[in-house]
């Protein structure tokens, strides 16, 4: 996910009295020179071998954003003997351009025995010349054909007992339930998120209320028979989606260096599509890998395993703030069971220790610095 117009990094409590910096998608209005004084680098995930000689084995991968030279050089790299007989699952932002994303799922393609992939934000973006698409949902179809083409499932499918099902979904603003920060000059959606201005939508879809996320969550209803016989016959499944089905999945505003980063990351409608699919209470046997934010994470909400793998940016990984390239893909599945959690993974590190408080308003300093206040406290 990109916001805009500035360059940004974030803070996470490695501990919790002693908050340092890592963010994903959060706008951060100050000079390169505050930047780099801002950001103090993390230990980096640490891959494990344990599943190197699995039979069948599962990765999971989001936020590839192969307009950047550099990620689709570590596309490239991957090796094109080590994964012929795994699964890939692209938790969406492939990439922005058409040819860029076609390359990129090639690739991936050749390399992997099986792909799976839902789109992302800027999977839909129509900005750039050339391109000419009437809106998103036009661009949508003809990403949906080029996967058909390529033989990269976007449908719900079993393979080797494993069920396997991707999710369309979209965000809203109403999916951010906990208290605005307020007292401070935090710019508007419009001018921070580029999906305002790169996506077009038909007239009778909004950006502003749920009907976009009612939208694509309704194109899911036509899997619901193949998903039932998932149900009935696997005992692991894996749904996945890009975007972000609970706000738990995200730090707290006031730890964000854009405070409104949650309004536009998450759907209601999704988190409901998921307890259909895995239950209300999950099982030891239910996961679901998911995008966007470009925070590395890995938790189990009342009884669902929720990751996120993402490649990000590369000024992100030079800076080790979010994503990874050396872990990834992670391997989330082997030989019949899930695999162990990824580690570190800092903010659902820090949740699974420290309880969320959303009533606290008051922006941690790292974030505060950077921002006029709008009122001053009495």
């Amino acid at each position: 996910m990109v916001v805009r117009p500035f360059p940004y990094c974030g803070g996470v409590p490695q501990q919790s009295s002693n908050p340092c910096h890592l963010r994903g998608d959060a706008l951060l209005p100050t000079r390169p020179r505050d930047l780099r004084r801002s950001c103090i680098k993390r230990a980096e995930v640490r891959p494990t071998d344990s599943w190197n000689h699995s039979e069948f084995r599962v990765f999971a991968l989001s936020d590839l954003h192969t307009d950047y030279r550099e990620n689709m050089k570590w596309v490239e790299c991957l090796s094109a003997s080590k994964h012929r007989k795994d699964v890939l699952i692209v938790a969406g932002d492939v990439a922005e351009t058409y040819q860029n994303f076609y390359l990129t799922m090639a690739l991936l393609k050749e390399k992997f025995g099986h792909v799976f992939f839902t789109p992302g934000n800027h999977d839909l973006w129509c900005r750039r010349e050339g391109e000419g698409y009437h809106d998103s949902l036009e661009k949508l179809n003809k990403l949906l054909g080029a996967c058909r083409g390529l033989g990269v499932e976007t449908q719900p499918m079993v393979i080797n007992g494993l069920g396997i099902i991707p999710l369309l979904s979209w965000y809203h603003e109403s999916f951010d339930k906990e208290i605005n920060i307020t007292g401070y000059r935090i710019p508007p959606l419009e001018m921070a998120c580029k999906d305002y201005h790169a996506c077009k939508w038909p007239e009778e879809l909004s950006r502003r209320d749920e009907s976009l996320s009612l939208h694509f969550d309704a194109m899911n209803k036509g899997n619901e028979e193949k998903i039932k016989m998932i149900q009935t016959t696997c005992s692991h499944m894996i749904t996945f989606s890009h975007f972000v089905p609970r706000q738990e999945l995200c730090p707290e505003k006031r730890m964000l260096f854009y405070p409104n980063l949650p309004k536009v990351i998450g759907s209601d409608s999704l988190e409901d599509r998921i307890r259909s699919i895995h239950g209300t209470e999950g099982s030891q046997y239910a996961c679901h890998v998911f995008g966007h934010t470009h925070f590395v994470w890995d938790a189990t909400l009342d009884g669902i395993r929720y990751v996120q793998s993402p490649l990000a940016y590369p000024r992100e990984r030079k800076r080790r703030m979010n994503g990874g390239e050396s872990w990834l893909p992670f391997c989330i599945y082997a030989d019949g069971e899930f695999t162990d959690q990824l580690s570190p993974c800092f903010w659902s590190d820090y949740y699974a220790a420290n309880p969320r408080t959303p009533h606290d308003t008051q922006l941690a300093p790292w974030v505060a610095r950077f921002y006029k206040q709008t009122t001053i406290a009495s």
